[in-house]
């Protein structure tokens, strides 16, 4: 059995201004290419399908992108198994877990052989079986989505707690006993092929810069020593730095895309691994997924760097972009340098202009000249910041601050 091991697809997603929409469908689209290149039985995505902040109509579109994309594929007797991740809406999964049974109302039983060629989505822990399409033998999958109060801590006991370090620890335990009891489950065979599928945060990892839109104190870091010894594989989703743990078998497949500028050294993959009645045929293999380029650009004398950038990154229409720009009131337009800045980085997604002089000591030196006052100041100030803005608009902002600062004087 091939499996194809992905994870953190983060549909939908948004970085500053700019929709990465069509970025993470190119990648989608990579994923299923690679399906069908590597004759993948199974694909397997480890959560974080969609991004909190996906909006309903952009959930529908995103389905409907999947079944195109991967209609091939599910016709051809592949499977596809998901998991939620932290960024997964809890209900919209469940109700589209709930849509899923209705439709095929006798699948889902612990432990049972589940039929191929669909799409199953795990929104709490699961214990499943597939059978491999050429040879027959079975393969038990465990599916752990991220750990959460509702889909972890059963029972009014297990909602309290009184701090977010204790509801961690509450997490850390629910989440070993869940898969210490699917483990123990009367049709869970010790003997046969096992792949485990989780959405967590494992003790040993590297983070890398950052954690992506979660703090260290929010996340759940679970113990994972003994999981390569337990499964033939573990495909993790969450950590979106790629890497293995302990054994290559133990491993974090990384994001799809990069996602924000912490992740641009990163190089984005999937993997592969294969399984026969008796585990791993051989150790699982890296296939590249090409990454949108992301970096940080500072601007420091923009007559002299706007030239030099002009040259130096004549083909970034496409890449994503922090612009730090520093200027001086007086030698340089800034709204010519922001048009300028926009032409070479179409895609910038965060953008912060500072004025040398801004605050600082008077702009003027002839001797015994006064400096600008507090309202002066103010107006300048706010002029700068609403260069890019609407006219009307911040002509009203200005009236507002202009009878503001007449009322304090």
């Amino acid at each position: 059995m091939r499996i194809l091991h992905t994870a953190d697809w983060h549909l939908g997603d948004r970085l500053g201004r700019i929709d990465r929409t069509d970025d993470l469908r190119r990648a989608v689209e990579r994923v299923a290419k690679h399906c069908h290149e590597q004759k993948a039985d199974v694909l397997l995505v480890a959560g974080d399908l969609f991004s909190e902040l996906a909006r309903p109509d952009g959930l529908r579109d995103t389905i409907r992108h999947w079944q195109d994309v991967f209609h091939p594929f599910l016709e051809g007797g592949g499977t596809i198994l998901t998991l939620t991740g932290n960024h997964d809406n809890e209900s919209f999964c469940q109700t589209l877990v709930s849509a899923m049974n209705l439709a095929s109302p006798t699948v889902g039983r612990p432990g049972e052989v589940v039929p191929p060629g669909r799409l199953y989505l795990a929104a709490e822990p699961t214990f499943l079986r597939l059978e491999d399409r050429e040879r027959g033998f079975p393969v038990q999958f465990v599916l752990m989505p991220y750990p959460t109060p509702a889909r972890f801590l059963r029972g009014e006991g297990g909602l309290k707690y009184g701090s977010p370090d204790e509801k961690n620890k509450l997490l850390v335990r629910a989440w070993a006993d869940e898969l210490q009891r699917i483990r123990n489950h009367e049709k869970y065979d010790q003997s046969a092929p096992a792949v485990l599928g989780a959405h967590v945060h494992l003790h040993g990892s590297n983070v890398g810069p950052s954690l992506f839109r979660i703090t260290e104190e929010e996340d759940v870091v679970v113990q994972g020593a003994d999981l390569p010894r337990q499964f033939d594989y573990i495909a993790l989703g969450h950590i979106h730095k790629p890497q293995y743990l302990g054994e290559p078998h133990c491993r974090y497949s990384g994001s799809i895309e990069r996602m924000d500028l912490g992740e641009q050294a990163d190089q984005k993959g999937v993997v592969l691994v294969e399984l026969g009645p008796d585990g791993r045929n051989s150790e699982p293999e890296v296939l590249p997924l090409p990454a949108t380029p992301i970096y940080e650009v500072t601007v420091r004398e923009p007559s002299e760097d706007l030239p030099r950038l002009r040259t130096e990154y004549a083909n970034a229409k496409n890449d994503l972009v922090s612009l730090q720009i520093r200027y001086t009131a007086g030698t340089d337009n800034l709204e010519d340098v922001l048009r300028e800045l926009d032409r070479i980085f179409p895609r910038w997604y965060a953008r912060d202009w500072k004025e040398t002089g801004a605050l600082g000591p008077a702009l003027s030196t002839e001797p015994g000249a006064p400096g600008k006052g507090f309202a002066e100041t103010v107006r300048d100030y706010l002029g700068q910041e609403l260069i890019q803005h609407d006219e009307t608009e911040r002509d009203a902002i200005l009236r507002i601050a202009d009878d503001l600062l007449k009322d304090m004087e």
